[in-house]
């Protein structure tokens, strides 16, 4: 199954501990469609992986850190006073806000190529 927005990179250390990462940055009407996937992709690790979810440093076959951060930016009008030689910034009203969701994925060779079958993922 193909994902829309989390697109994930995938990185191994040298005791093959394989990471997947991902990060979504949308507009608010969007963040539904992102939190579904999320949902999806940790519904389908719970179930498959149920027991073994935890710190792989403490023996566990997988674990994840899920973020989340929302920005809001305003553009600003400068102009150059030449007459009182400085800058004038009349800042405009914040816009739509941005939310950027990071989802890191990390696990044992089993879980990991589990995973990159299930989500079609090279």
């Amino acid at each position: 199954m193909a994902l829309d927005y989390l697109i994930f990179d995938h990185s191994e250390d040298t005791e093959g501990i394989g990471t997947f990462d991902a990060m979504a940055s949308v507009g608010p009407q969007r963040v539904p469609a992102v939190h579904a996937e999320i949902v999806q992709v940790l519904t389908w690790a719970f179930e498959h992986f149920p027991d073994n979810h935890g710190p792989l440093s403490e023996g566990f076959g997988w674990d994840h850190d899920l973020q989340g951060q929302q920005e809001h930016s305003a553009s600003e009008s400068i102009v150059f006073d030449e007459r009182r030689r400085l800058l004038v910034v009349m800042p405009d009203p914040p816009g739509i806000p941005r939310h950027t969701i990071t989802l890191s994925i990390s696990g044992r060779p089993d879980f990991c190529l589990a995973f990159r079958q299930r989500f079609e993922l090279g």
